[in-house]
Parts: C-alpha cells; sequence; structure tokens
C-alpha cells in the first residue's frame, strides 16, 4: 500500500545522495534540513521509502502569500517513472493548503521541467545554472 509519511531529514539523505549528488561533491545535506518549519514527505511503498521531497518556508519576492520551497526532492532508482513523484506532489500540496500555504515553488532541473508541468507548475524567469548540477528554471503552483 501506498502512503506518504512525514519523516525526519535524515531518512532523506540515502535517495538524495545516490539520485541529486551521484559522482558530485556536493553535500547531500541541504541549509533549512533542521529549521523548526522544514517538512520532509516521503512516499512508501510495502514500508519501503522511495521517493522524498523537503519542503523549507522560503519566499520569493515574485510571489505573494504564504510559500514554501521544494528542495531535494528524489525517487530511488529502480523506482523511478512509476508515479512516486506525482504522488509526493499531489499529497504534499494537499498537506500545505489545509495549512494555509498559497504557493510551493523550486529550483527545477531543466531534465524535470516536463514532469513539473504535468503536475501543473508553471516557469518563471530564465533559465540560471547551478555549478555542479547543471541549468534550472524557478518553477510554482499556486495551491491555496
Amino acid at each position: 500500500m501506498i502512503q506518504l509519511k512525514e519523516i525526519k531529514a535524515e531518512d532523506t539523505y540515502a535517495i538524495r545522495k545516490a539520485v541529486l549528488r551521484k559522482n558530485m561533491t556536493l553535500s547531500h545535506e541541504m541549509p533549512g534540513d533542521h529549521d523548526p518549519d522544514s517538512v520532509h514527505l516521503g512516499v512508501y511503498d510495502e514500508n519501503k521509502l522511495l521517493c522524498t521531497g523537503s519542503f523549507m518556508k522560503n519566499n520569493r519576492d515574485e510571489f505573494t502569500g504564504h510559500q514554501y520551497q521544494l528542495r531535494g526532492m528524489a525517487t530511488a532508482e529502480g523506482s523511478q517513472r512509476k508515479g512516486y513523484g506525482r504522488i509526493l506532489l499531489e499529497k504534499a500540496e494537499d498537506f500545505f493548503k489545509v495549512r494555509g500555504i498559497d504557493l510551493i515553488w523550486c529550483n527545477a532541473r531543466v531534465s524535470a521541467l516536463e514532469f513539473y508541468k504535468k503536475s501543473g507548475y508553471e516557469t518563471i524567469g530564465e533559465v540560471f545554472v547551478v555549478p555542479q548540477i547543471g541549468p534550472h528554471y524557478v518553477m510554482f503552483k499556486r495551491i491555496g
């Protein structure tokens, strides 16, 4: 059975390291992981953690309302393209909507652009490069 659970930052590290930081010198730990307002969510199937996303309270001037930034979203190798990321986004939106959050935004890798677009996220601004990782766009979705 597929479930979404609130998890600890440390629970995200193995998947982040294997998927997002593979062969990189960048840390899999992110600034804000342990802030009191940060929320880490995981999608489990048969009690196995397969997808994680970390949400940090962080405002961008381009947006209004209560905002959270999605960071470090990753699906375990061998479990990608099976809908776990979509489930995480949908359930996270419900989770934050009932808490009065108006908007979720992220710095999305260009390679993940279509995934986010299919989930209703829009781009804003121009492409920018994150050193060692590559090109990104700021993407957002109004949920409230």
